[in-house]
C-alpha cells in the first residue's frame, strides 16, 4: 500500500519492454556489451529486493520501502504509542504517510 506520490517511483519492472528504441529499461539498441567478462557483469543485476528490511519487523521489502505490507497496514509508523488510535493506521509502504484509517477495521495477525 503506498501513496499516490510513492506510486510514481513503483515504475521498475523486472521483464524489459519488446520494443527497443526509447524504452526506458532496457540497454541502448537492445544489444549487449561486445567480449564482456560475464563472472563479472553477472553480479551487477537488477534485483527487485535488494538489501532493504522492514523498520519494524526485519523482513526484506520491494524497491526501497521502509515497511512491509503487514506492518505498513496495520501497525505504522507510530507502533510503539501507548494510545490505541496510533496503533489503527494504514502508512505508505514507502514515505510513512497516512493513508488510511482501519481502526474500525477487523484484523488479524495470522
Amino acid at each position: 500500500m503506498v501513496c499516490d506520490k510513492c506510486e510514481k517511483k513503483l515504475a521498475k519492472v523486472i521483464v524489459p519492454d519488446k520494443w527497443k528504441e526509447g524504452a526506458s529499461n532496457t540497454t541502448e539498441s537492445g544489444g549487449r556489451k561486445i567480449n564482456e567478462n560475464k563472472l563479472l557483469s553477472k553480479k551487477n543485476r537488477w534485483t527487485p529486493y535488494g538489501n532493504t528490511k522492514c523498520m519494524i519487523c526485519k523482513q526484506q521489502v520491494h524497491q526501497d520501502a521502509k515497511y512491509c505490507h503487514t506492518c505498513a497496514y496495520s501497525k505504522g509508523k507510530n507502533s510503539d504509542a501507548i494510545n490505541s488510535f496510533a496503533n489503527h493506521l494504514g502508512v505508505c509502504a514507502m514515505c510513512g504517510k497516512q493513508v488510511l484509517d482501519t481502526k474500525l477495521y477487523k484484523q488479524s495477525n495470522v
